[in-house]
């Protein structure tokens, strides 16, 4: 891990842009730091960091108030990375289906995700390797955030992971619902119950389908970008309990 830049912002958080490897991400520590911090990894859609930042910068100014660091890094496929073959194909797929107003396909599912899913996991639990090396950072760690079968992935294979709060809101191979039974870890799933790109009943059966003793189901009324403050506030409350 190399950090390239460093900057303190107005509200005590600094703010840390590194890459590891080829892969860009971000680091907000709270200042003064509580000690040794637990860690919460932000996850996101593949739209690239740049345009992510402010919807990340929000999650994170909330983890720092509590008293958590928070760390992203760039999705493959993402922002200046390469791009994934076939990807694109399977973007173009889905485009023409749901413009068609038909149903999308479980081949252009899997095309879209599970490339993404192969190549992202590994690279953050190397990130996580990185950032549990640093001073200040113990653990325990959690996942908050899409796509959701990255979570769902990372929830499965990487035992430091504590907890997860996973957004509804990306289409699910059907491969996922079988990892989904797997998972044991507390969870707190949000659902934005008129979603537009979303298959709401698919994610009601995923969420039933989710393995954890422990699991919450949020549904609020509104479209993918209308998740209601409260919504964030009660995913920080989740992971001041299972992060403390």
């Amino acid at each position: 891990m190399h950090f390239t830049s460093e900057q303190r912002l107005d509200d005590g958080i600094v703010e840390r842009s590194f890459t590891l490897g080829e892969i860009p991400g971000i680091l907000w520590t709270p200042e003064p730091a509580p000690g040794p911090m637990p860690l919460i990894l932000l996850g996101h859609p593949p739209l690239g960091l740049h345009k992510m930042y402010p919807r990340l910068l929000d999650r994170a100014r909330q983890a720092a108030a509590d008293g958590f660091a928070a760390a992203t890094v760039e999705l493959p496929g993402s922002g200046d990375r390469p791009a994934l073959a076939g990807v694109e194909q399977a973007r173009a797929d889905l485009r023409r289906a749901m413009q068609a107003g038909g149903p999308v396909g479980g081949d252009v599912v899997d095309a879209l995700v599970l490339p993404l899913v192969e190549l992202a996991v590994p690279e953050w639990q190397a990130a996580l390797d990185a950032l549990l090396a640093l001073p200040g950072i113990g653990g325990p760690v959690g996942y908050s955030g899409g796509v959701i079968s990255i979570g769902i992935r990372l929830a499965r294979v990487e035992p430091r992971l504590s907890a997860a709060v996973l957004f509804a809101g990306s289409l699910v191979p059907a491969t996922m619902f079988e990892e989904a039974r797997q998972l044991t870890i507390p969870l707190h799933v949000l659902l934005q119950w008129d979603d537009e790109g979303n298959d709401r009943q698919a994610a009601l059966e995923l969420f039933d389908a989710f393995g954890s003793e422990e699991k919450t189901l949020q549904a609020n009324m509104g479209g993918h970008a209308g998740v209601p403050r409260f919504a964030g506030d009660a995913a920080a409350q989740f992971f001041t309990r299972h992060l403390r």
